[in-house]
């Protein structure tokens, strides 16, 4: 497995060579919201299919996905290049969470039925799991599916779409660094937290839980402070 200058394993080099097209999106995807894929850095697919231990072919087919969600841009004979993301591009998206997925939890309070908490509280276990380990790819990977199923649960896709879409053109460039000291843990917990304030109908603490929570993604996550959200 390759590791970087630090020795850490890299999310790229960590998947298995019997993963399929939609895991190697999946990798690739986290790869570029950790930043370990560097903004203007074009990557070959043969390069990158090399250091996952698969054929060029899902590699290829990845990077075209990650296209048409504006993540990477191709380069004639060359590759594809990862789209740079401005400071005020990642305020906007955080302002456009924080303005989504805040009020949304008092619809969620009401329709959170004992089966969905249990199943997103389990989610919210794995995500704790994966902190503990230093697995970006499943954290990243169970982080994302737990907040698009916790907003599913109001019954609109369209929003549930949206916050996905969202979540995925985030760049957390300071992630490895919480998962190398622990930090990254501490916010992992947050998701069942908010679990069991949700099922107390404390609407306003599961508020208040996930306004830190996305601030957390924009701030410490990115190497700012919290109260940064919003400078450009």
């Amino acid at each position: 497995m390759a590791s970087d200058r630090s020795g850490r394993p890299e999310i790229i080099s960590a998947l298995r060579a019997d993963s399929l097209r939609e895991k190697v999106t999946r990798a690739l995807e986290a790869a570029l919201v950790a930043g370990e894929m560097k903004p203007g850095v074009i990557y070959s697919a043969p390069a990158l299919a090399e250091r996952f231990g698969v054929s060029a072919t899902p590699v290829r087919e990845a990077m075209l996905d990650l296209v048409s969600e504006g993540m990477v841009e191709p380069v004639r004979n060359r590759g594809f290049r990862v789209v740079e993301i401005s400071e005020a591009d990642l305020d906007q998206i955080s302002q456009i969470r924080l303005l989504l997925e805040v009020p949304i939890m008092g619809q969620v309070a009401k329709l959170l039925t004992p089966q969905r908490a249990a199943e997103l509280s389990e989610l919210g276990q794995l995500i704790e799991a994966a902190a503990e380990r230093g697995d970006l790819i499943h954290y990243l990977d169970c982080d994302r599916q737990f907040h698009a199923e916790m907003v599913s649960i109001v019954g609109n896709p369209r929003l549930t779409d949206l916050v996905d879409r969202l979540r995925r053109q985030a760049r957390l460039f300071g992630l490895q660094q919480l998962a190398d000291t622990g930090v990254l843990l501490a916010s992992a917990q947050e998701h069942r937290a908010m679990i069991r304030m949700l099922q107390t109908g404390d609407v306003a603490a599961s508020e208040s839980l996930m306004s830190a929570h996305i601030a957390h993604t924009r701030g410490l996550w990115a190497g700012r402070s919290d109260k940064d959200i919003g400078r450009s």
